[in-house]
């Protein structure tokens, strides 16, 4: 939770330049007509009970006020400040159910400048917040908004309150809304408020809510944790197409989140299979070099793989061309895609972006989709992002593809900043 900064009532009005002199008069004139004063029999316990409140002797000082209270007849100028005093030493006190209520009937007096009346509004919603009175806190903080007020702590109060008592859509609401506006003034919503939006919609079993909220965080807070719960989220929801496993471990490889042998195997099994051995041997290397692979009581099956990973590599490079040949002589665009995006893995990036984009121009390639994905990844390995961005941005797709797609562009669009 975002630490909220908590307006103290008794403080505020001590700010407020609340002071009742000798002769009953109060002191800050601005909340009166001049026409309005107190009578001694009123005024005299008052100031009794502010000398008494300044020697820290509370409960003396409510008993003055209690003495003015009790004064027949009272004027509702007498009833006004006689509330305010109260809620200044039952605040000071710590008192806060007293001070709360004294205040409220302040607020309903309708008698304080609204300039003035929106602080004390502002410290009632943060007082009810700290005494976990979270309807009340909202109430308050919406009567702040209502007013005039614009705080990006009230803000955030008002989103914890709706949080905290339970009421996920409409604290989400809220959230959204700012994340919003600060998006459109160019400025980068909190990492607090982001992961608070992603517990509104984990509460409410919102994944399509939440998977858009990890995104903002990826976006905004890149930490790895983010982007492996992102990832998990997205190649497990329902139609995500098994096809696209190895895309999804080429992203987790970008992003630095292979962690264990598993990942780096099964990763370079894919990419054998989908005949991209020299892709294969990098991510095998990659495991080597971060200590993952190589050792243990699978050490030997990593150099099997490793070795086979080498062999086939080599095979491989030997017969680009000859396969350049046969993306050319094709009837449809999947060689061509395919044998471009193994051109690209090759490190022979303009090769195999020409033979790509020409594959994806003829058609008949059997998923689309997946070719406008693989061509916004080659984009990005020959260092072109703009390029990349608009082709990822292009992908459509249920079934896992745009989702990959956008999860690149997110990527690609971090790695510079």
């Amino acid at each position: 939770m975002t630490r909220i900064r908590i307006v103290c009532l008794g403080l505020l009005w001590a700010a407020l330049g609340f002071n009742v002199s000798p002769t009953g008069e109060w002191g800050f004139a601005t909340a009166r007509a001049e026409s309005e004063s107190l009578r001694p029999e009123v005024g005299k316990p008052l100031q009794a009970a502010q000398d008494l409140m300044k020697a820290h002797k509370y409960k003396e000082a409510l008993s003055q006020i209690h003495d003015a209270e009790s004064v027949p007849n009272k004027t509702p100028y007498e009833t006004y400040i006689i509330d305010s005093m109260r809620g200044t030493v039952a605040a000071t006190a710590g008192n806060t159910e007293l001070a709360t209520k004294s205040f409220e009937a302040v607020v309903a007096s309708g008698r304080m400048p609204p300039a003035e009346q929106l602080k004390v509004v502002q410290a009632l919603a943060s007082a009810y917040y700290q005494a976990k009175d979270y309807p009340k806190a909202i109430g308050w903080a919406q009567r702040f908004f209502k007013d005039g007020g614009a705080d990006a702590q009230m803000r955030t109060l008002l989103a914890q309150s709706y949080y905290l008592g339970g009421e996920y859509a409409k604290a989400a609401k809220e959230l959204q809304t700012d994340v919003q506006a600060d998006e459109s003034a160019g400025r980068a919503p909190s990492e607090d408020r982001l992961q608070l939006l992603a517990g509104c919609y984990l509460k409410q079993g919102d994944q399509t809510g939440y998977i858009g909220a990890l995104e903002k965080l990826v976006t905004y807070a890149p930490k790895k944790e983010y982007w492996a719960d992102l990832l998990h989220r997205v190649t497990t929801r329902p139609g995500f197409a098994d096809r696209l496993a190895l895309d999804a471990y080429r992203l987790k490889l970008a992003l630095g989140g292979m962690s264990t042998a598993a990942d780096y195997t099964e990763a370079a099994q894919l990419a054998l299979q989908a005949g991209f051995p020299a892709e294969a041997r990098k991510v095998i290397e990659q495991g080597y070099a971060s200590g993952v692979l190589g050792t243990g009581a699978d050490a030997e099956r990593h150099k099997r793989l490793r070795d086979l990973a080498t062999k086939k590599a080599a095979e491989d490079e030997k017969s680009l061309a000859q396969d350049e040949k046969a993306a050319a002589a094709a009837r449809d665009g999947t060689a061509p895609v395919n044998i471009g995006f193994n051109f690209v893995l090759n490190g022979q990036f303009d090769a195999g972006i020409a033979l790509m984009e020409q594959g994806i121009q003829k058609g008949g390639v059997k998923h689309p989709e997946d070719a406008k994905l693989h061509l916004g990844i080659a984009y990005l390995q020959a260092g072109k992002k703009a390029k990349a961005l608009q082709v990822l941005k292009s992908v459509q797709g249920t079934d896992g593809t745009a989702d990959l797609a956008r999860l690149w562009a997110i990527q690609a669009g971090r790695a510079s900043t």
